[in-house]
This record gives C-alpha cells, sequence and structure tokens, in this order.
C-alpha cells in the first residue's frame, strides 16, 4: 500500500470519505491528495513543510494571500458581536447597510441596489431571475432565454453550468437546460480570420449575435451574460471595441447586459472592476472572489436602478420577493468583505496591481521569444495566460494525447508553483499582495518550468 494512503492518515481518510470538485475519481484513488497545512502571503505549505507560490490565489480568489491578520480580525470581531443573523423579512444589520453602500459607490450604480449572496454560482442565477421580472414587469413575459459564450464559466450550479460554455461542465449532468443558448467566445487568437481586422472580427461576432437572437426570436431573449475577460476559458481578452458592438445589438433588441465579474472584480484586471477594462455597460453585475478575498464565501448582485423598479413594482400589491438564501447577507461575511476593500483601498490596489501586473507581463514575454512553444501571451493586469502551441507560426495545437497543459501543471507543482491549465493555456492569477520579487519569482519558476515541458515532449 502507498504509505501516503493509507486508512488511518489523513490521505487515506480523505480519499475514503470526500468527493473532490473538478478531480478524476480514479485517479485521486491512486494518488491521494495534496494536503494543505497552512499558508503565508502568497504561499501555501503542504503537510511536509514544501512551499509553494500559488499563483493562482487558489481560485482566482484570494486576492489578499492565506493567512490576513487583518481579516482574520475582522471575522473574529464580528463573530463576537454577531455571529448570524439573516436578513430575510425585513431584518438587517449595520456591516450589510455598509457594504450595500459601498459596493453601489465602487460600481457606479448609483440609485440601485445590492443583493447578498454566497456564491458566485449563486449570484448569476440570481441575475438571472431579476432579469425575468423585469420583462415580465414591462409586459414581456416570454423574454425568457439567456445568451452566453463559447469558454464561458459561470459557475456549477443548474442554471450557471448552463451559462457555461465549456462542455466538461455539460457532459456528465445533460446540460445546458433549455432557454439557454450560446454565441462565439471573442478570441482574436483562435477565432479571428486571417484577413480580419481587430474590428471587422468584432463586428462580425456582433453579426452572429444578431443572427442568433433572430434565430431564437428577440422575444424570447431575456439577457445576455459576460465575464469582461474569460477566465476559465483561458483567459480570453476581447477586442477594444467588442462591447460597444455587443451592447448595440442588446439595446436594439431589448437584452440586458448582465456582467460576471467574479474574477475580473476587485482590481484584478488593472481597474475596480472588469467592465472599465473592456468597456462594457451592464444592467447588473455579480460579484463573489475577490469581494472577501475568499476568507468568507460572500457574493452579491449590483443591479440598476430600473431592475429594482420591476422588483418592486412585481409586489406592489403586497407579495414578497421570492428569492434568498439562508446566509444572505451573513453579518461575518459582509464584516470580512467591508476589510477586504478597505485593504483594497489603503494599498491602492488598481496602482498596485497595473504595476506588478505589467512586470509579470514583461518577465512572460521575453519567456516567449525564448521558447518556440509559446504560441501567444495574454490578459490584462495581474490575470495572465499563456497558450502553448506545438507550432508557433501555424498556432497548431499539441495534441490531445499529449496533454501538454497538465504536464506542464505537474512539472511546474513540483517546482513549487501553482498555476492553472486551461487545456494547453497556463494561467496566472497571483495575489493581488505579490511584490517585485515575487513576481520576479513566478516568472522564474515558470521558465524552469516550460524547460522542462519542452524536454517532456521533445525529449529528442
Amino acid at each position: 500500500m502507498n504509505q501516503h494512503l493509507k486508512s488511518n492518515s489523513i490521505a487515506g481518510r480523505d480519499v475514503a470519505a470526500h468527493l473532490h470538485s473538478q478531480t478524476n475519481p480514479t485517479r485521486f484513488e491512486e494518488t491521494g491528495p495534496l494536503i494543505i497545512a497552512r499558508g503565508e502571503g502568497i504561499r501555501i505549505f503542504d503537510d511536509a513543510g514544501k512551499p509553494y507560490i500559488d499563483a493562482m490565489a487558489g481560485l482566482w480568489c484570494a486576492s489578499l494571500g492565506f493567512n490576513n491578520e487583518r481579516l482574520a480580525a475582522a471575522a473574529t470581531k464580528q463573530y463576537a458581536e454577531l455571529g448570524f443573523y439573516h436578513t430575510f423579512f425585513n431584518r438587517t444589520h449595520a456591516p450589510a447597510v455598509d457594504l450595500a453602500e459601498k459596493l453601489l459607490e465602487l460600481t457606479g450604480m448609483a440609485g440601485g441596489k445590492a443583493y447578498f449572496a454566497t456564491s458566485g454560482s449563486e449570484a448569476n442565477e440570481t441575475m438571472v431571475k431579476l432579469a425575468w421580472i423585469y420583462h415580465t414587469v414591462r409586459g414581456k413575459p416570454t423574454k425568457r432565454k439567456v445568451i452566453a459564450r463559447d469558454r464561458a464559466f459561470h459557475g456549477s450550479t443548474i442554471a450557471a453550468a448552463s451559462m457555461c460554455g465549456l462542455t466538461f461542465m455539460h457532459r456528465e449532468f445533460g446540460l445546458p437546460i433549455a432557454g439557454f443558448v450560446h454565441t462565439l467566445c471573442p478570441d482574436p487568437y483562435r477565432n479571428m480570420l486571417p484577413d480580419e481586422s481587430e474590428e471587422q472580427f468584432s463586428q462580425r461576432l456582433a453579426d452572429e449575435l444578431e443572427k442568433l437572437i433572430l434565430r431564437e426570436g428577440p422575444d424570447t431573449i431575456a439577457a445576455f451574460i459576460a465575464e469582461p475577460i474569460n477566465a476559465g476559458g483561458g483567459i480570453v481578452v476581447p477586442p477594444k471595441d467588442y462591447f460597444a458592438r455587443i451592447q448595440a445589438v442588446l439595446e436594439k433588441y431589448d437584452i440586458l447586459c448582465l456582467d460576471d465579474e467574479i474574477v475580473c472584480g476587485f482590481a484584478r484586471t488593472g481597474n475596480w472592476f472588469g467592465k472599465e477594462t473592456v468597456g462594457m455597460q451592464p444592467d447588473m453585475m455579480s460579484l463573489a472572489k475577490g469581494l472577501s478575498s475568499a476568507y468568507f464565501p460572500i457574493s452579491a448582485v449590483v443591479m440598476a436602478p430600473k431592475i429594482y423598479e420591476t422588483v418592486k413594482q412585481f409586489n406592489e400589491r403586497g407579495g414578497s420577493f421570492g428569492h434568498g438564501f439562508t446566509n444572505s447577507g451573513h453579518p461575518v461575511g459582509v464584516a470580512v468583505a467591508l476589510e477586504a476593500i478597505k485593504i483594497y483601498e489603503d494599498m491602492d490596489a488598481v496602482e498596485h496591481v497595473r504595476k506588478l501586473g505589467a512586470r509579470l507581463r514583461g518577465h512572460f514575454d521575453d519567456i516567449s521569444g525564448r521558447f518556440p512553444i509559446v504560441g501567444q501571451v495574454r490578459g490584462a493586469g495581474l490575470m495572465l495566460g499563456i497558450e502553448i502551441v506545438a507550432d508557433r507560426e501555424t498556432r497548431a495545437p499539441f495534441a490531445p494525447a499529449l496533454q501538454a497543459g497538465p504536464a506542464f501543471d505537474q512539472i511546474a507543482y513540483e517546482n513549487g508553483l501553482i498555476c492553472r491549465c486551461m487545456g494547453d493555456t497556463l494561467g496566472f492569477s497571483p495575489p493581488l499582495i505579490v511584490t517585485e520579487s515575487d513576481v520576479d519569482e513566478i516568472a522564474g519558476l515558470c521558465e524552469k518550468s516550460l524547460r522542462g515541458l519542452m524536454i517532456h515532449l521533445l525529449p529528442n
């Protein structure tokens, strides 16, 4: 027996009792888990004491690292004062009010409302429900469908997973369910035609969206949802004029624009929100991950005034908004989120991310010139991707059987670097608290790992 997996060990007990997210069960039973014992800044340490730079901030989320004392203190203080209360039936508490006001200020949704949930999936599903209410109140109850994009990631619950444009989120569950359709991913590297400019590419995508709307029926489409920069789909940055052209089509057919800021929000892309980075003007925004630096499961929807007004009108005869989660507006969660935002402000997170993101991007661009398997470096702020290819000139991908991305992932892990492979795109989204020396070390470990991958793929 693998000593690591003895039945009385943590690893053995984990294999025996725990079903893991996005993990191959058979392989997991053979190899067991990586046991994380503690965190320090941007580093985690396994149970043997080996350090790793987590250049993905966990799951794009631990923006302030893995042991922030201010966030711990904020949670401790709130637990001592009020460890739980709900926000159903007119109840509230001061931290929830403070955070709602702060989110309206930061997002520019003046006069709107903030709604709290506990996960990004819940926030995205809430936006869908609100879109249905919006159109129903305005006399258009048939507008129910939601358009998402190929290679999008919007969550794991049924409607959220249906909005994903990734087959691995669908295949086991018979998804997407009816009413969720997909349009093209705005990836210039993979989807732009040889003779197209970026402007022509954006217009073609807008034209394709309009064709889809007309095929489905404009009176059936409620909303279009998009991440400003696709995260789990490979860190895809749209052309500069993409959202302007897309939103012109949405306005033409009275379709709401839903902004999934779950990864891009809170300075990740070099602005407070990704919508500013890409020129998006949404009717609603979903927030999570960086909202609390993942120190507490909390999410939010911030909506424009016109959305709230329809919720009010729907219930003007005495009904109640028929939606909610036990932990919506949890006092500890909102207290932690408020402190996280204060920390972002104190560290001038936007400027810090712009500076350190440019430094990391510069390193990756230099690396690109030395490794022929690097096809493209892309991203914004501290959200960067490296797409590796078999042939840089033709952009031909590696044969799937080679599992080039996962091979890099394993090599990097052995070198003490945690990133994330999305197919053959290597993702980097480190905690926002990285220093110049941290960024230099991430780049150095990436280069070392690419060198190991070259040997693995091209041993001769």
